[in-house]
């Protein structure tokens, strides 16, 4: 049973300020895999904040970061890789409605869905046309809560703004693409883009070759390993630098791994 996973926001000294530029440096403290995505959890309420946190974090799918301003929230995504975000209305800076605008505009693509006390079919329109994907009014449900942050993470990771990082490449499933940091781009098949999404989904962790098969080609009975190991095969020529000496994908425990970014875990070793 993996173990909970508990994200905070570390504020250093300086009150969040709704005019300046400078709002406190906020840092996610976690022990997540790849598989947990970050959840910033944007309100004032100080109460409502870590309860949602600590609900999240024992889903074993989120790794929740809480911010109490606008500008702490923007700062924070501006230098940080954010899956969905949780925006109050009401948030001491500014309207919670006018922050996902200036996210919209400064090109931020993750789902957000607006949470407010106010129930009016005149503010869920606000709320929507801001560029909000969803609506949720207070007391939050959480179960409903849950429910919906789900759908909207598998709806986006199927929309073609969905991308992940993988070594030196941005990963596009949609495009079944892979671009390296000068921008040359590697052409994937179905089955390679299916691979790599669900190990990537996996976590640093080895993956069976029966679960592999079973997860990519599914109950068909004519797909043999030998299938997956060329599938296999063909993937490191495409990605790796040293095929012969794999980094990314990772032959391990009789399966295979994906690892993103294995700088850092030399550097960790």
């Amino acid at each position: 049973m993996p173990r909970s996973v508990r994200s905070r926001v570390r504020r250093k000294s300086g009150p969040a300020d709704a005019g300046s530029s400078r709002a406190p440096k906020m840092t996610v403290e976690d022990n997540r895999t790849m598989t947990t995505r970050t959840i910033l959890i944007v309100d004032d309420d100080p109460d409502l904040r870590s309860a949602l946190s600590e609900q999240l974090a024992l889903t074993d799918e989120f790794a929740p970061v809480q911010a109490e301003t606008a500008a702490e929230a923007i700062q924070f995504i501006r230098g940080t890789p954010v899956d969905l975000v949780l925006m109050d209305v009401g948030l001491p800076d500014l309207d919670g409605r006018e922050a996902v605008k200036l996210l919209r505009r400064n090109g931020f693509k993750a789902p957000v869905i607006v949470v407010t006390g106010h129930e009016g079919e005149a503010d869920t329109i606000l709320g929507l046309e801001s560029g909000a994907n969803d609506y949720v009014t207070k007391p939050v449900k959480f179960a409903v809560l849950l429910a919906r942050i789900r759908a909207h993470l598998r709806q986006f990771e199927q929309s073609e703004d969905a991308t992940f990082s993988i070594g030196r490449y941005t990963f596009r499933p949609s495009a079944k693409l892979l671009v390296d940091e000068r921008g040359s781009k590697v052409r994937l098949t179905e089955k390679e883009t299916a691979i790599l999404k669900f190990l990537y989904r996996s976590g640093e962790k080895a993956i069976g070759r029966d679960v592999l098969l079973h997860e990519v080609w599914g109950y068909n009975s004519g797909v043999t390993t030998h299938t997956l190991e060329t599938h296999i095969y063909r993937l490191r020529q495409k990605i790796e630098r040293d095929p012969s000496s794999a980094e990314l994908l990772v032959t391990e425990g009789g399966g295979y791994k994906l690892v993103p970014n294995p700088a850092r875990d030399a550097a960790q070793a």
